[in-house]
C-alpha cells in the first residue's frame, strides 16, 4: 500500500465537523474546476448562479444546497450528488440489522 492510499484513508477520519467537510467539499470543487480549465465566471455562467457565490464557496466553503447542486451539475458531478444518500451506511451489526428491519418504512418513530 503506497502512503498515498494511507493518507486518504486517514482523511476520512479527520473529516470530524461540518467546517472541515465544507472546506474539503470546496477545495476538491476548486481542483476540479481548474483541471476543466475553467474560470470562476464560466462555472458560475454555466450553472446559472452568481460568480460571488462561486468565490465564496472556494475561499470559505459557505453555499447554499441548491448552488451546490448547480455546480455539480455544471461540471457533470450529477449522479454523485443525486446519490448521496442512495445507499445505507451502518458502523455496527445492530445499526445494520435496524435498516433492514426498517427498510420500506415511510416515517420514523422516537424511541
Amino acid at each position: 500500500m503506497n502512503s498515498d492510499n494511507i493518507l486518504s484513508v486517514l482523511d476520512s477520519f479527520v473529516l470530524e465537523n461540518a467546517e472541515t467537510i465544507a472546506r474539503k467539499l470546496a477545495d476538491d470543487f476548486r481542483h476540479r474546476r481548474i483541471e476543466k480549465n475553467m474560470t470562476r465566471e464560466q462555472v458560475a455562467k454555466k450553472a446559472d448562479i452568481a460568480v460571488s457565490n462561486v468565490i465564496r464557496f472556494e475561499q470559505k466553503g459557505l453555499i447554499s444546497l441548491s448552488n451546490l447542486i448547480a455546480l455539480a451539475m455544471s461540471m457533470g458531478y450529477t449522479a454523485e450528488v443525486a446519490n448521496v444518500f442512495a445507499q445505507p451506511k451502518y458502523s455496527t451489526m445492530e445499526e445494520l440489522t435496524q435498516i433492514r428491519k426498517n427498510a420500506g418504512k415511510k416515517k420514523a418513530y422516537g424511541k
